[in-house]
């Protein structure tokens, strides 16, 4: 059975992780799972420091780093059970009642993309340890981003339960993709839909735009839609403000005009200044 995944580490927005997971996990009626790795490059597994050392040096120097490294290890390892302990009594205040915990010890990317045929949604913090009091995202999103070929729920530190959500269309096939999820999943259903294209208002595009709200209307979604012209980031933006959104979706890596989300500093300018969930699509 496919689970939603969190991503849990001890920066404050782990709490607004473990929240928005809870929520997703009880819509989508699906177990949770808390995920926790321990960066490889923070604690390696095996260090080997006899280069390190200058010949003439104790050979009881090396076995005593070497079981600094151990305890090292060992303390991260309960620190990061601690963590999952917690975010999973969290969970379960909240009502949550299928929830897994896992801990590994290497690359998060490179983790995540393991446990993919059990993925249905990722939800990650758009900031990390070393970023929550900042604009700037959490180092590892965009390889996250790039890497994971499942939804991803990229959250801010403040948690809201979504009460609506906003698409951003643009008739590719991830946003077409967008609707179909959109009209079909239960993490949606009773959530007004606020469908936008941002480029001219042509007839191919209110065309698009009108097939898409079609679509969504026939599973019963209270729809809206506009194309307005203006520059992406900023566009989605300022309609967001406007109409109080809480979510917003939109494909990552389409071939249009969005792409530049994802293919330079447009990327960061959504993520770093959202102040509600980012639902990324694949």
């Amino acid at each position: 059975m496919k689970h939603v995944i969190a991503c849990i580490d001890e920066s404050r927005i782990a709490h607004a992780v473990t929240q928005y997971a809870t929520w997703s996990a009880q819509r989508l009626q699906t177990p949770l799972t808390l995920f926790h790795v321990l960066d490889e490059l923070r604690y390696p597994v095996n260090s080997d420091m006899t280069g390190n050392i200058g010949l003439g040096s104790r050979e009881s120097l090396l076995e005593e780093l070497a079981e600094l490294d151990e305890r090292r290890n060992k303390l991260a390892l309960e620190h990061g059970h601690h963590l999952l302990e917690a975010a999973k009594s969290h969970a379960e205040e909240l009502g949550a009642t299928d929830v897994h915990l896992r801990q590994r010890h290497g690359d998060l990317a490179e983790s995540l993309g393991t446990l993919e045929d059990e993925l249905r949604l990722l939800v990650i913090g758009l900031h990390g340890t070393k970023t929550c009091d900042s604009d700037r995202l959490g180092h590892q999103i965009e390889t996250i981003v790039r890497n994971v070929r499942r939804p991803i729920l990229a959250v801010p530190e403040q948690y809201k339960a979504p009460t609506n959500v906003m698409l951003a269309f643009d008739g590719s096939d991830v946003s077409r993709k967008g609707v179909k999820m959109l009209a079909e999943s239960p993490l949606f259903v009773g959530m007004p839909i606020h469908v936008v294209m941002v480029g001219a208002a042509t007839a191919d595009a209110n065309a698009s735009v009108e097939a898409a709200v079609s679509h969504l209307q026939e599973y019963r979604h209270q729809v809206s839609y506009e194309i307005r012209a203006g520059e992406v980031e900023s566009t989605l933006r300022d309609i967001q403000q406007e109409r109080n959104i809480d979510m917003l979706i939109m494909g990552a890596y389409s071939h249009s005009k969005l792409r530049q989300l994802f293919m330079g500093s447009t990327t960061s300018k959504v993520l770093s200044r959202a102040k509600t969930p980012v639902l990324l699509l694949r």
